[in-house]
């Protein structure tokens, strides 16, 4: 376990591999987790959303979190969230005891609590377990939004430490820093659209599903803008725009896994109910990875 003071800089948002008959594919994640950490990333996000944490076990879930910390040095973040409080409180505790560094826990889905639910959720799991805890708020997935001044309540728990924005709204992302500032409290983007315009508003990095597929690139934009160097951060959210925009042309991970498919790196096999990429987005998503090649070439 590493000592986490603060999230700033790139944490992909891993891809969980799957064998041809459905099941965990551990060599290759093992081995993704050591590509990422070897391209200079700052962390690794196993188990969220791209992970397809929805469709694996509660011992899948905690043998993926356990084979990424094996693999590598950098910190890992492990998704542990679920819309069942006593659940979320269960695999937190499990991807404390392996290792993790930091949880991320998505806001309960579907139940769509009151402000006051999410307050009583996230605190009853800072309570509980003594790691660094981020919060997630990803309406588009959970059908409800965590208020800012629900996120300002939260962020004066001491285990509560930050907040992964992937709202698409940038007014509430400046009001939750706002009511923050007096907190040791970090606000990272996750919509890498969003990278940039976050970074500038006080945010201190990203939770990316782009830097599965450019880590390099990402890594740059994000410290680049960090560093204050806002020319270069905008050629590069400029370069990596249509990424950010191909890898949700259907839902995530649909692309980000034929993206790695296409590069090598797995198969890109999904578990249902989640189905390949169309043909014709493949081939596009195939056409545009070859242009960043040929960049890298340069």
């Amino acid at each position: 376990m590493t000592d986490i003071d603060t999230f700033g800089g790139v944490y992909p948002a891993m891809c969980t591999p799957f064998n041809d008959d459905g099941s965990i594919d551990f060599q290759t994640l093992r081995d993704d987790a050591k590509r990422l950490e070897a391209a200079g990333v700052d962390g690794l996000v196993p188990m969220g959303s791209t992970g397809e944490s929805a469709t694996v076990s509660h011992d899948e879930h905690i043998e993926v979190i356990d084979a990424v910390i094996d693999a590598v040095d950098v910190p890992v973040i492990a998704g542990s969230g679920s819309n069942n409080t006593d659940e979320a409180l269960s695999l937190s505790r499990r991807a404390a005891a392996a290792g993790a560094d930091a949880l991320l826990l998505i806001s309960p889905y579907y139940n769509k609590p009151e402000q006051r639910g999410f307050v009583e959720h996230y605190e009853t799991i800072a309570d509980e377990v003594d790691v660094p805890q981020i919060v997630y708020n990803v309406p588009s997935r959970t059908g409800q939004n965590i208020e800012p001044d629900t996120v300002a309540t939260l962020a004066e728990h001491e285990n509560i430490q930050g907040y992964k924005a992937a709202g698409g709204d940038l007014n509430q992302v400046g009001e939750i820093v706002e009511k923050t500032r007096d907190e040791e409290f970090d606000v990272l983007s996750g919509n890498d659209g969003e990278n940039l315009p976050i970074i500038s508003l006080g945010g201190t990095g990203c939770i990316s599903v782009a830097a599965n597929v450019e880590p390099e690139r990402v890594s740059e934009l994000v410290w680049a803008a960090l560093d204050g160097d806002y020319d270069r951060a905008r050629d590069l959210h400029h370069d990596l725009g249509p990424l950010f925009r191909a890898l949700f042309w259907e839902t995530n991970p649909i692309p980000v896994k034929a993206a790695t498919e296409i590069r090598g790196w797995s198969n890109g096999n999904l578990r249902a109910p989640l189905t390949e990429l169309s043909p014709e987005n493949y081939d596009r998503l195939a056409d545009l990875l070859a242009e960043y090649d040929t960049m890298e070439a340069q």
